[in-house]
């Protein structure tokens, strides 16, 4: 396998896989709408891999991944061009647990059927590897610490529904022996940090949905404080319990799924990408602040629906068959992604 599409690269964790897979050799088609990210990020990753300006090794078409024949073309100018896609990383989605409550409709059209109608072009094009964005988001509630890839399946928001809605076409896809597929859809747990540069990172639309930018962004002053979604949760602290993984290393994770892909047979593998170890909220607060010697001010606010006490991850799946492992600490999520925010106050803005 040389040559990749990368739906939804241009985006945080999108662009931190591109510079990743170029540096490990590979030529990328990133398919992006750059509705919630921009193309400076992929600039940036040309700078960083030493490439002088897109073309061959990078190329960048914007589109929305529900757009069937533009999405076509991509394939069919891939293959006149003697450099056919041998294989799809699918990061194209909308993310937002939040807004996925207010606007569930939004996410079955763009997660589900989005994936859809790249599945149906993949098959026209004997295109059969993919690996696909998935979330811990599908677990739910779950009460098995730490979650292993054998637990129920029983998201309780509309995003976590959708990736686990598309889990399932692919596993019908799959087993309906109609082609050989070949993918892996890996569970994420919390993506934080940025690369070490400070070039890339994480530039949310708004008021970010997530903890590490919104405490980044209130220790550069573009927010006044930080909530916290509840403190009487049943945890040691009060604080909801996540397990926050380093970009970079996540990034490195859908490399060694490449690879594991290529060298066996066709086969739907899932597998979680965390750490292994869950912090609560207060305890993120307080490596950030030793971190970056800044004081995060917060408040507490009512719970949000949607979201669980504890969440973090067994990866002995991954150490096993994929020989991946995180291997960055929260103390360097934290020092890279402030370096990022420093670097760059208002994003790629």
């Amino acid at each position: 396998m040389k040559n990749i599409l990368v739906t939804g690269g241009a985006g945080f964790i999108g662009s931190h896989t591109c510079l990743v897979l170029l540096e490990a050799g590979y030529n990328l088609i990133v398919f992006d709408s750059l509705i919630n990210s921009s193309s400076k990020s992929l600039s940036r990753v040309l700078e960083l891999s030493g490439i002088n300006d897109f073309g061959e090794r990078l190329s960048l078409v914007k589109g929305d991944i529900r757009n069937f024949s533009l999405l076509q073309d991509v394939f069919k100018n891939s293959k006149e061009k003697g450099m056919p896609i041998d294989a799809v990383i699918h990061f194209a989605g909308l993310k937002s647990v939040s807004e996925s409550i207010t606007e569930p409709l939004k996410y079955w059209d763009v997660n589900v059927n989005g994936t859809r109608i790249l599945l149906d072009i993949m098959q026209d094009h004997d295109c059969y590897t993919l690996v696909f964005s998935s979330s811990a988001t599908i677990y739910g509630s779950s009460q098995q610490m730490p979650i292993s890839e054998s637990a129920d399946i029983k998201p309780i928001n509309p995003y976590g529904t959708s990736k686990a809605s598309v889990e399932q076409m692919l596993s019908d896809a799959f087993y309906s022996n109609l082609y050989p597929l070949k993918v892996a859809c890996l569970r994420y747990f919390n993506p934080v940090g940025a690369h070490p540069s400070g070039l890339i990172g994480e530039d949310p639309l708004g008021i970010p949905d997530n903890l590490f930018p919104f405490v980044s962004q209130v220790a550069i002053g573009r927010e006044s404080l930080l909530r916290i979604f509840g403190a009487d949760w049943n945890t040691p602290d009060g604080t909801p319990i996540r397990d926050y993984i380093h970009v970079m290393d996540l990034a490195e994770g859908h490399l060694c799924a490449l690879n594991y892909l290529e060298k066996n047979q066709p086969q739907i593998f899932k597998v979680n990408l965390g750490t292994g170890r869950g912090y609560s909220v207060f305890e993120v607060i307080n490596a950030f602040e030793v971190a970056t010697d800044k004081k995060i001010p917060y408040e507490i606010v009512d719970r949000r629906k949607g979201d669980v006490a504890v969440n973090y991850a067994d990866i002995s799946l991954a150490k096993r068959e994929m020989n991946w492992y995180a291997k960055r600490t929260l103390n360097s999520s934290c020092i890279d992604g402030w370096r990022w925010q420093l670097s760059n106050p208002n994003g790629y803005k």
